[in-house]
Formats: C-alpha cells, sequence, structure tokens
C-alpha cells in the first residue's frame, strides 16, 4: 500500500469482517496484499520478525548451465528459438517467452565479458579518404568520407564496375580540390585482383589510378567491418535520410545525383556530433595538406570484358562456357574475341592463359590439360567409406570396391550386414583366398555373402569358363571313292 492510512483501513476492514478476501473487496486490493499486511502487523505486534518474501526461483533454474554453455560455444550468438528444444529436453517446462528472457541475460553476461577492445581510430590530416559502395532498390551508392575533417561524399549508379568506382572517386578528388595520401577501401572485387597472405593485390587499372592521382591503395582485412565503419555509418545515413525520402529509383540517376550534390552540401556544412565541428570548415584546414589534383583526369574507357572463374574453372561469355588452369578459380580473367577465337588474359600480367574456338550460345568448351588429366565421358562416383565395417571392406582393394557398387546396384538387401560376414571369411580363409573368391563372385553376380562362402569351399575345383575362341580344324585321311554308275540297278558288279 502507498502509506500508513491505507493500511490502518486494510487492518480496520479486517477486523470488521474477519476475512482476507472481505477487506480486499472492501479496500479495493487483493486479498495477497491485505494478508501481508495483516501478518506484518501481527507479527510487529507481538515483537517478532517481519517476515519477508520468499525466494520462490525461476522455472528456468535447471537449465541455465545448459543455456550457458550453448551461448559460449556460439559466441553469444545463438538465438533462443534454436536453444529452447535442448532446454525442453534438459526438463524446462516454462513458455517459450520466459526462457528468452534467460537467453537475453546470459548473451548480456557473456558480451560483458568477451568485448573485442578495440581502439579508437586517431586520423591525420590529409592522410586517408575511405570508400565503400551499398545499394537499395536496385540503385548503387557510393560514399566517401575525408577521415579527419569528416567531409562526407555521396553519388548514384547503376552498377559497381571498376570504370564506375573509379570515375566517382576522381570526382570525389575533384570535389575535395585535393588528393589524399591514402584511400581505404574494402575487399571490393573490382578492385581486387587477388589476396596473397591476406594482403589483397590491386588491379591493373587500379596501380595505373593510383599512380596517376599519386595516392597508396590500402584494404581492409576479411571480416572486419569495424575498419572503415567511419563509411558504414554514412551508408545508412544516406540510405534512411536520403535515398528512402526521395524514393530513388535506377530510371533517374541525374536527378538522383544532383540531389545528392545539394545533400552531401547540407550535412558538410552543420557540426559533426564527434568532432563538434563543421566538417566543411575543417575541409579548408586539411586541403593545404592533400595532394595536387593532376591537370588532366585519367582517361577511364571501357574495361575489356571481364569474367571470375567460377568452381568448374570456366568463364561464361556469349551464354557459353570455357575453360581455363585450375588454379585461377575464383580469380577475374579478361576475355578478348579475335578472328572467331576466344582469348583469356590474366587481368594483372595480361598473360594468354587460355584460348577457345567460338562456340555456340549453351555449348562447352574444354581443354583437358587445364585440368591436368583427360575428362572421363562418364562421371565416376566412387564409394566413399561411412562406418567402420565399410572402411575395412573397401581396403581389401579395387575388387571389394567393385563387389559393393554391384551389389548396391542390384538391390542387395541388409548389404552391410553381408559385408560384415565377408569379412569373417577374410579372417578364416586369409587374403588372398577371398580376393578370389570376390573375384569370381563379381564375375558370375552373386552378391551375397552365402555364396562367397560357397566359392570359398569349393577351394579352386568349380570349373573356370573360358571365351570361345576359333574354330576346330582337323585334316581328315582320304578314302577312295566311288563313281555313282557303281550303284545303278542292275548293274554288274565291279
Amino acid at each position: 500500500m502507498k502509506n500508513a492510512r491505507e493500511r490502518m483501513d486494510v487492518l480496520a476492514a479486517y477486523r470488521e469482517v474477519g476475512s482476507f478476501r472481505g477487506a480486499a473487496a472492501i479496500c479495493g486490493t487483493t486479498h495477497k496484499t491485505v494478508r501481508r499486511i495483516v501478518e506484518q502487523h501481527q507479527a510487529g505486534s507481538v515483537g517478532g520478525v517481519v517476515p519477508g518474501r520468499k525466494d520462490r526461483g525461476h522455472n528456468y533454474d535447471d537449465v541455465v548451465d545448459v543455456v550457458t554453455k550453448k551461448v559460449e560455444s556460439s559466441k553469444g550468438r545463438i538465438s533462443a528459438k534454436r536453444l529452447l528444444p535442448a532446454a525442453r529436453t534438459a526438463g524446462y517446462e516454462g513458455s517459450a517467452r520466459n526462457f528468452r528472457r534467460l537467453v537475453a541475460t546470459q548473451k548480456a553476461l557473456w558480451r560483458k565479458g568477451n568485448h573485442r577492445g578495440r581502439r579508437p581510430a586517431v586520423w591525420t590530416p590529409g592522410d586517408t579518404l575511405v570508400i565503400d559502395w551499398g545499394v537499395l532498390d536496385g540503385v548503387h551508392v557510393f560514399c566517401a568520407v575525408l577521415a579527419w575533417s569528416r567531409v562526407r561524399f555521396v553519388r548514384f549508379a547503376d552498377n559497381e564496375r571498376a570504370d564506375t568506382t573509379l570515375g566517382l572517386l576522381a570526382e570525389c578528388f575533384e570535389v575535395l580540390g585535393g588528393v589524399p595520401r591514402i584511400v581505404l577501401a574494402d575487399r571490393m572485387g573490382c578492385l581486387k585482383a587477388g589476396v596473397v597472405a591476406n594482403v589483397v593485390v590491386p588491379t591493373a587499372d587500379y596501380l595505373r589510378f593510383a599512380t596517376h592521382y599519386g595516392l597508396r591503395p590500402d584494404f581492409c582485412h576479411a571480416n572486419d567491418p569495424e575498419s572503415k565503419g567511419i563509411v558504414e555509418n554514412l551508408v545508412g545515413y544516406s540510405k534512411r535520410d536520403l535515398m528512402i525520402p526521395a524514393q530513388t529509383s535506377p530510371a533517374n540517376l541525374p536527378a538522383a545525383n544532383t540531389a545528392a550534390a545539394a545533400w552531401c552540401a547540407e550535412v558538410n556544412t552543420v557540426a559533426h556530433s564527434e568532432i563538434c565541428a563543421v566538417p566543411a570548415e575543417r575541409l579548408e584546414q586539411e586541403r593545404p595538406l592533400l595532394g595536387v589534383l593532376p591537370s588532366l583526369r585519367l582517361e577511364i574507357g571501357p574495361r575489356p570484358i571481364s569474367r571470375k572463374v567460377d568452381k568448374l574453372s570456366c568463364v561464361r561469355f556469349g551464354s557459353a562456357r570455357y575453360s581455363v588452369p585450375v588454379r585461377l578459380i575464383g580469380t577475374i580473367v579478361l576475355i578478348s574475341v579475335l578472328d572467331g577465337r576466344v582469348q583469356i588474359l590474366e587481368s594483372f600480367t595480361g598473360e594468354i592463359v587460355a584460348e577457345h574456338r567460338l562456340v555456340a550460345p549453351g555449348e562447352t568448351s574444354i581443354a583437358d590439360e587445364h585440368y591436368g588429366s583427360s575428362r572421363p565421358d562418364k562421371p565416376r562416383r566412387a564409394p566413399r567409406a561411412r562406418t567402420a565395417v565399410e572402411q575395412q571392406f573397401l581396403a581389401l582393394g579395387e575388387i571389394a570396391e567393385q563387389f559393393l557398387v554391384g551389389a548396391a546396384a542390384a538391390g542387395v538387401n541388409k548389404l552391410p550386414t553381408e559385408l560384415s560376414a565377408i569379412l569373417t571369411l577374410h579372417a578364416a580363409h586369409g587374403h588372398d583366398a577371398l580376393i578370389a573368391a570376390l573375384t569370381r563372385a563379381v564375375e558370375f553376380g552373386r552378391w551375397r555373402a552365402d555364396d562367397v562362402r560357397s566359392i570359398l569351399a569349393a577351394v579352386g575345383a568349380a570349373p573356370q569358363p573360358r571365351p570361345a575362341g576359333q574354330a576346330l580344324v582337323l585334316t581328315l585321311p582320304s578314302v577312295p571313292t566311288r563313281p555313282l554308275s557303281d550303284y545303278a540297278f542292275g548293274g554288274e558288279p565291279s
């Protein structure tokens, strides 16, 4: 109850009616509250100890350890929905809602003791420009942030190709009035030629671009978005504050870029919450430290046709598929067509790595030397052992593999039991005898363990059929012959 007067009213009502529920109806409260007030009053009147609330525990106390182990093993990423079946098995009988509270509490405790402990970035004036791409409803947004001054640059495009990225990057330099020493990007496919020891190798065009503007390209580590969170925030901010309200679409990109330029001018003249300064004013201080813009913008023409080598070690061009060496799987290659021949070149060195005859759409041109061996006419699906019995049986050699495949194709029931019985015969008769028996069983299509046992019991006495050979030619002895007239009716005997 709220005050002592209300407590006295409850006690008076209880003395008058003599029941908890009657007093609760008079005072407009619950019978449990009336009972607690009366018990506390009686205990205080006789000098006893006022009873406190009993700790009844929670219905999920028995599964706390299970949840804690799962949260630790998943590094705080598992959901309560996936944990609930395991908790039910462990004896939890409460509601899913109450269980979600337990999982949320355990996740919070795990995160409290497992922070990554990242250090905040300390930016140097004129040093770093951070860039990134985002996409929303088919519209690609290019974002760049000059790290020290927090000047933001946003433009839209319908693709994320290298020529588009480098063209917008050059436009960003012109807006800034200078060139930073470093351009930090994530591992964009359009700017990445490969990765060696987790170090990104830029493409030849990007290096040519960097040399022209006098900058150094830099790339983030894999799965490390925090290193460029300064531009990740800009991507989300531009989507929420610019793209969604303006309903930007790919059909009207020039008008969208005009609106993006006006939006950048607006946000760059407002005090930034992180640096407590106006980015446009800080840019005036930073501009003398930026590199000088070249007199001419680098000509960024249409790139040669580029393709990514898929897991089949092939590239697709004109709805056809062409093979390349397997060492290029996952890399970007360039494709050129000359006199009906398709030439595939490495994007960095320009070396011709494959050459094919131009084929029709839907067809495939394969060179066996790209795979290190000739291509079989039919795929070979060899058996793979899963159990100890299968491993022991297949260890007998190629004939055992043929027996297993043939038995499976013949629909032998309880094949694992048959294999186990054959292994028992191996222990009884020896390796050589069993191999000979399996060879005969495969030859005559006998796929049961009893068939193999019968062959072994014959101990080689069974006939060995041979294929038909050449016709047998015999030289017969010559005998005298008589003319037919000697056999005429009435003729004189000779």
